[in-house]
């Protein structure tokens, strides 16, 4: 059960490994392109029909239809990675071991929706991913297997998916492996070191210079690529928005939002960041030295 690129390794695994796949559970095909004409099927789905298992897109798993369908499966197991809806307690009986996630965090710390970007966010210099029997809570239930992993200073929230995604697939069949040696342990997640990992929310992607270099680079990187971290910049004589894909801290200090030189070092509250990485609304990403050959920034420009 799973929806986005994310997930596709896990269900490679498995399948590489000889588990037989009952079926897959996707999110529904979704209109997708500027009108919405074009109706996109998920990289799970994708993935699902090339390997040739049965996909199942049910917009709910609350009515009783559904969940007696998925009992009638037969499933020794259901594994779970971002498949994007809450799973009812009929769904988490209905197989004979349980449900089992893949979650990218180290719990209990950025239960929820988020933990990638939360992580980075806060400034955190490891996360993991977690293999978690699933219980009727949030990210609550006893872990089963753990696989760590180093944030470094400039590392992006997309990189870091791409590297914890690769990890999960194969935690994720270690630990199936483990389930049908009947090898594998449940430990209880501590009380203590409980935090959430909200949705990032479009009012939280503006960059806020005023506050210290660090906390503004973990802003950037830890919303880059997507949905992207963004300022306004005067270009041709007009404020437009840009994203800020990549930076990094750098030395200076001035009235936070200035520009100190003529390379996009850019003044925060305290210390200053460097933007190595933008992209205007509606362009493609370039690196710095290539925006600004179209673009006349010197310093003393003021972003907002």
């Amino acid at each position: 059960m799973g929806t986005p690129e994310f997930a596709v390794p896990t269900l490679a695994a498995l399948a590489g490994y000889g588990h037989e796949i009952a079926a897959v559970y996707t999110q529904p095909p979704r209109p997708a392109g500027r009108r919405g004409l074009e109706v996109v099927k998920s990289p799970v789905h994708r993935q699902s029909e090339i390997l040739g298992f049965p996909v199942h897109t049910p917009q709910s798993l609350k009515n009783e239809a559904e969940q007696q369908a998925f009992r009638d499966l037969g499933a020794d197991v259901a594994v779970v990675v971002a498949y994007g809806q809450l799973l009812p307690p009929a769904i988490l009986a209905g197989t004979r071991l349980g449900c089992y996630n893949g979650h990218a965090s180290l719990l209990p710390r950025w239960r929820g929706a988020a933990p990638i970007q939360r992580a980075i966010m806060a400034g955190d210099e490891e996360t993991g991913v977690m293999v978690m029997k699933m219980d009727e809570g949030l990210d609550t239930g006893p872990v089963a297997m753990e696989e760590r992993v180093a944030i470094g200073p400039d590392m992006t929230a997309g990189e870091l998916h791409d590297k914890l995604m690769l990890i999960g697939g194969d935690l994720m069949q270690r630990a199936m492996a483990a389930l049908e040696r009947d090898s594998l342990t449940l430990t209880r997640q501590p009380d203590a070191g409980v935090t959430y990992a909200a949705k990032i929310s479009k009012d939280e992607t503006r960059i806020d210079f005023s506050g210290d270099a660090v906390t503004v680079h973990n802003h950037i990187r830890g919303l880059s690529p997507f949905p992207g971290a963004w300022c306004e910049m005067p270009l041709g004589g007009k404020s437009e928005r840009v994203k800020i894909l990549r930076s990094t801290t750098a030395d200076g200090e001035g009235t936070a939002g200035t520009l100190l030189d003529d390379r996009l070092t850019v003044a925060c509250g305290r210390g200053a960041v460097r933007l190595l990485r933008l992209q205007k609304a509606g362009g493609k990403a370039l690196n710095a030295d290539d925006f600004l050959r179209g673009h006349d920034l010197p310093a003393g420009t003021v972003l907002s």
